[in-house]
């Protein structure tokens, strides 16, 4: 029974050490420096004066 308990707590600490490895990875390749910009550019999209709008190219359509 002690040598399944053994077995179980290295298996679970190599986890966690894949974890934590993978957890810095992210961190140190950049995948948390912008979490609010690809949010805004959803919601921010339409609004922009510099794109054009497919409201005007559908009223031409439209005509």
């Amino acid at each position: 029974m002690s040598g399944i308990l053994g077995f179980l707590f290295l298996l679970s600490g190599v986890f966690v050490l894949l974890i934590a490895l993978g957890i810095f990875w992210s961190i140190k390749s950049g995948q948390f420096d912008d979490l609010e910009g690809p949010a805004e550019r959803i919601l921010m999209d339409d609004d922009d004066p510099l794109l054009p709008t497919r409201r005007q190219g559908n009223k031409a359509e439209d005509s």
